[in-house]
Formats: structure tokens, sequence, C-alpha cells
């Protein structure tokens, strides 16, 4: 009737046990109603352009093959998911220390003893086997906070991985529109070039008919190398950049596959960025930091715990015997069990340092914690504002490039009828040169907005 009741016991006092350390609470963040930038007629019942599929916001065929091939090859993707296999390691290397540790041994030993004052020699022979047990009992929660916090380290790296996709979609993104943008410039260049050889050839046959003077000629080979200098400078660019989204890949350096051009990437004439408090449930980098602060909440129960006597309790059972044909028979059994209180009398404040320690370590988190939010509302508002005053720049820029067209035109015929210098048609040239190249750029910075504006919502990571 004896181990019923030391069961029975047993099992009470892990019942009655209770958890050191406080209980999470989530910090108070302030929240605004609705994002800074966000557009007067945009729809703030709509849902969130973050709710979209990558696949969804980004059409062109190639770019989602590219960003597939990233989302399976990626290094950093990877090892964010290597880090996962890691923490969960962790949590099952911590969870393990609530459960009794079994140990079985087995043991032979002969010995042989010399004759001494008239003593026979001696020969003894022990054959040994047994089990044991010891369980140190979780009656304080050390262990139980221990596994809370190697299961909030968990959540952290898995949102954290989440975190590496989201950056990894935007970074292919932003990566292929501007070598798409790049592909635009060699491509105005190209057809800047063509035409600056065709007016010089036109100049060199005035001049040889004495209509105009030798300078007409050199100011018009300006511009020839002036366009021709670009093309190789682009070149290079456009394989560097190459180079760059092949490692993004996962790949070694090599050409990539393009599909539409930048201007027949279309893009929404307004977004909508949802309600800001869905923010906080929705980037991974806020749901990565909250399981940080989560996790340092739980290690302080760890550390009050130490203030505590650790119980305990040991077991072992087995046989032994002079010789193995009688091990398991007899009375070879063996067995002992009981039960020890370890208690902290004096340790020069290390129990109390390392609370406090884990105390700051909180206070860090949660000021992480809320440091992410704002940030990311910062980040959502910078985005609002520049995919709307970056589609107000592109339109001014396409009427300018318009104008300098018309200039270049009208130039040129002023010069033919004889009514101006060449000096006009070479300003006039470059300033269109420099428009349609500004052009360009503005339709690049309208699309990398979108690409930013969908990654601060925390769009990207569902697969």
């Amino acid at each position: 009737m004896r181990r019923p009741r030391w069961l029975l016991a047993i099992t009470l006092l892990l019942l009655t046990g209770c958890t050191v350390g406080p209980n999470y609470q989530r910090p108070a963040v302030t929240v605004p109603g609705e994002y800074r930038g966000l557009a007067p007629d945009a729809d703030k019942q709509a849902a969130a352009f973050a709710e979209e599929k990558w696949w969804t916001v980004f059409q062109d065929e190639e770019l989602q093959k590219l960003m597939r091939t990233a989302l399976e090859q990626n290094y950093d993707l990877r090892i964010a998911a290597t880090r996962i296999l890691q923490a969960q390691a962790v949590l099952g290397i911590t969870r393990a220390d609530q459960t009794p540790t079994i140990t079985g041994s087995a043991s032979a030993f002969n010995q042989r003893f010399p004759q001494s004052l008239g003593t026979p020699p001696i020969e003894t022979s022990t054959l040994q086997a047994s089990v044991g047990l010891a369980w140190e009992l979780d009656f304080w929660g050390k262990f139980r906070r221990a596994t809370e916090a190697a299961r909030a380290d968990v959540l952290a790296t898995e949102w954290g991985q989440r975190a590496v996709r989201t950056t990894l979609v935007s970074d292919v993104a932003t990566a292929y529109f501007q070598l798409r943008e790049l592909d635009l410039e060699l491509e105005i260049s190209k057809r800047t070039l063509a035409s600056r050889q065709e007016s010089l050839r036109l100049v060199e046959v005035r001049a040889q008919g004495g209509v105009t003077s030798m300078l007409d000629v050199r100011q018009s080979e300006q511009l020839v190398y002036q366009a021709a200098a670009a093309i190789p400078d682009l070149e290079r660019r456009i394989e560097q950049q190459e180079n760059f989204i092949s490692v993004l890949l996962g790949q070694n350096p090599g050409p990539i596959p393009r599909g539409k051009a930048l201007v027949d990437t279309r893009i929404p004439p307004t977004v909508p960025a949802g309600l800001p408090s869905a923010l906080l449930e929705r980037r991974p980098d806020i749901q990565a930091a909250e399981q940080q602060l989560v996790a340092a909440n739980a290690r302080i129960g760890v550390a009050r715990a130490a203030y505590f006597p650790q119980i305990t309790l040991t077991a072992v059972g087995g046989f032994q015997s002079s010789a193995l044909t009688s091990l398991f028979t007899g009375p070879a059994g063996l067995w002992s069990f009981g039960g020890q209180l370890l208690q902290p009398i004096f340790n020069r404040g290390r129990i109390r340092s390392n609370v406090r320690l884990t105390e700051a370590q909180k206070q860090e988190a949660v000021l992480v914690y809320q440091s992410t939010i704002q940030q990311s509302f910062r980040e959502v508002s910078d985005s609002l504002i520049a995919y709307r005053k970056n589609q107000e720049v592109r339109e001014q820029q396409s009427l300018l490039t318009r104008a300098a067209q018309d200039a270049v035109q009208l130039s040129d015929m002023r010069y033919r009828g004889g009514v101006t210098s060449y000096l006009e048609v070479l300003d006039s040239d470059t300033r269109y040169f420099s428009a349609q190249i500004g052009l360009a750029q503005a339709e690049l910075n309208e699309r990398l907005a979108m690409v930013q504006l969908y990654r601060a919502l925390g769009g990207g990571w569902e697969q």
C-alpha cells in the first residue's frame, strides 16, 4: 500500500503546484484611426491591399516565375527555415525537462585479491542490472515557463521566416522593375542614337554644300557621342542587375528572362490600405517581435523559480548476483526510492541579479515591440504618400516629355528653314532625351512605391 500512497502524493503535488512569474499581457500601443497619406477618395472599408496574394498583385508571368524560383532556392529563406528546425529542437529539449529521466545500466566485475598474512587468495564476481529514474518536480513552474519561452521562440522564428519571404518577394519585384527600366533607358538611348546619327548625316551634307558651318557638324557630333556613351554604361548596369537577381534566385550570375515592358505593367490608381489595427496581426516583423516579448516574459518565471527549493525524486530497481545464472532468480532483487530537496541559502545575490536581468530583457522586448509597430505605421504612411505623389510626378513628366518632343520637331524645322542656329536643335534634343529618361524613371518609381506599399502592409508571405 505504500507505493500507491507515494504516487498519490506526487500526483497531488503536481496538480497543486504553482507557476511563478508574470502571465503575458500584450502591451498597450497607440493605433491611429487611419493611415496618414491615404488618398481622400480611398475606400476605407475595402480589404487591405496586403491580403491579395503576390501572384495576383504582380501580373507579369515571367516575374511570377522568378518569384517562385526565389521562394524555392533563395539562401536567406532556406537559412530561415533551418532556424525554425533549430528552435523546434530546442523546444523538444526544453519540454523534456518536465518528464522523468529513465536510465538503464548493466555491470560485471571480477576481482582477485592475493594471499596475505596467511589468508588464501580471494576471487569475487559481481553482476548487476538496474533501471534508474530521476525526476525533478516542476512544482514552481520553472520548466513550464521555460517551455513557454521556447514555444514562443519557435513562433518568432516562423514569423521571421515569413518576414524574409515578404522581403524576398518585394526585392525580386523591385529588382525586376529596375531591370525593365534599364531596358527602357537602353531602348531610348539606341533610338536616340539612330536619330542623331541621321541628323549628323544631314548636317554634314548641308556643310558640304556650304549651307551651314563646321560648327554645326561638331555640335551634331556631340549629340551622337553623348547617346553612344550612354549605351555601354546601360549595358553594364543591366548585366550587373541580372547578376543581382540571379543571386536572389539562388543561382549563379546569368541572363534573366523578360516579360512585359515596364509601361505595360499596369497598376491601380488607388490602393486600399485597410485598418491600421489589422497591421498588428498582419506584419510578420510585428508578430515576431511580440513572440520574442512572450519568451522574455516567460523567462522571468524561470529566473524567479530559482528562489524556491528543487524537489527531486529518484528510484533504482534491478538485480545483483555473483553468477549470471542466478541474476534474475532468487533473492537477487534490489531497489531504492528517495527524494531530495535543495534550497539555495547564500549565493551573493546571483538569483536576484538574474531576475533583474530577465526583467530588463523584457522591458527591452516591450520597447522593441512598440518601436516595431511605430516604424510599421511610418512605412505604410511613407509608401502611401510616395504612391500618390509618384503618380502625380509621372503625369507631369509625361506632359514634359510631349512638350520636349514638340520642341525638337519645331527647332529642327526652324533650323532647316534657316531661321535659327543648330544650337537650338542641340538644346531641344538634349532636353527631350533627358525628359524621356525622366519619364522612364517616373514609371519605375510609381511601381516601386506600389511594391513598397505591399510590403509595408505585410503582404507577400502567403504560399
